[in-house]
């Protein structure tokens, strides 16, 4: 999407602030792929991303007014796309069957095997992920977050939020090795 060339972002967010519809739009327009990368990093596929990032969107311009300019746009914007996304992960999960963690089977130790994967073939393994796997994993991981805050955030115990990370880690070794292998098997 093109951006707002020339114009300052202070100018575009006071412009917001007076509710100015082509002043909202140029906003959504410089920073759609800036909120569309977070956002995809919480959906299942982009119709799902492209929802959370309208969602917030919509979220920022109802609240621009509170908005603090003291405060970086990026990182206010980024916790509302945050937010938002894991809101509608939130709804998502009511629906999925919870696995009793007491019953699941122990982990293994997979070798890590990710020096000849790219940044690309890792994003497609960490979408094979389940979806609460992959939130908690992007919340922890990426994100930064600590396992008190995401028991919060996804209204789990503190203790899910330890072992769901642990699984994906743990599916990501597996399923890292097993590409690896994979490559072996067609270069050799």
């Amino acid at each position: 999407m093109p951006q707002s060339p020339g114009i300052a972002e202070e100018e575009l967010i006071k412009q917001c602030k007076k509710g100015s519809l082509k002043y909202q739009e140029m906003l959504y327009k410089r920073f759609y792929g800036y909120a569309m990368g977070i956002s995809l990093r919480y959906s299942l596929n982009k119709d799902d991303a492209l929802e959370v990032v309208n969602d917030s969107f919509l979220k920022v311009f109802k609240a621009i007014e509170s908005y603090n300019s003291d405060k970086p746009f990026k990182a206010w914007l980024r916790t509302i796309i945050v937010n938002t996304a894991i809101d509608r992960r939130r709804k998502e999960l009511k629906y999925l069957q919870n696995i009793d963690l007491e019953n699941a089977p122990p982990l293994t130790n997979a070798a890590k095997a990710i020096e000849n994967l790219n940044l690309q073939d890792i994003l497609n393994l960490m979408n094979e992920l389940p979806p609460l796997q992959l939130a908690i994993f992007n919340l922890y991981e990426i994100d930064g977050y600590n396992h008190d805050e995401i028991g919060t955030l996804l209204n789990i115990p503190v203790s899910s939020s330890r072992v769901y990370l642990s699984r994906a880690k743990e599916k990501l070794r597996t399923l890292i090795k097993s590409e690896s292998q994979n490559d072996v098997r067609t270069v050799g």
